[in-house]
């Protein structure tokens, strides 16, 4: 039985929620604003769905569109253009809250996540996938840049942060 397009989308969210959530909450730290920008993700994720690529996998696809929404939306935060409650009216997909973790429980994933809110957008990506584990293969692909600019890119943000550590 062949899924079609609605249920085909919502599976693929559903395997890959988690993104989308880690993308939201380290990029929109006001909480009502959350909300928004997911829907914003998953709407321009549902816009491209038949465009995926199946050379790439699901997640590297969301990645890519989650983050560069996400890097998107904090510009225009930054800039005062975002307008709160713009999607009053029922959400279309809605990823649920999995742990409301208070990292000031732990100083140095609070010190982390410090360091990371400091970033300019493209760091902030490039240390968030880092995190995840995923190869400079798929940061590559993931944020349009090549490998060798990643690595380079990772090494200063690690020397950054031992830096940043060091001095608490």
């Amino acid at each position: 039985m062949k899924l079609d397009k609605k249920q085909k989308f919502i599976s693929t969210l559903d395997a890959h929620k988690k993104i989308i959530y880690k993308i939201v909450n380290s990029y929109c730290p006001n909480k009502e604003n959350r909300k928004d920008l997911e829907q914003e993700i998953i709407i321009q994720l549902w816009n491209t769905f038949d465009r995926y690529d199946p050379q790439y996998k699901y997640s590297t696809w969301m990645y890519r569109i989650a983050l560069n929404v996400a890097i998107s939306h904090y510009r225009k935060e930054k800039k005062g253009l975002i307008q709160t409650d713009f999607y009053n009216e029922e959400s279309v997909y809605t990823i649920a809250d999995e742990q409301e973790y208070d990292p000031s429980l732990d100083s140095n994933i609070s010190l982390l996540q410090d360091f990371i809110d400091k970033l300019n957008a493209l760091n902030k990506a490039m240390l968030l996938l880092y995190l995840e584990e995923k190869s400079y293969e798929e940061i590559a692909a993931i944020l349009g840049i090549t490998k060798t600019n990643v690595a380079t890119k990772i090494s200063r943000l690690k020397q950054q942060l031992k830096k940043e550590f060091k001095n608490r």
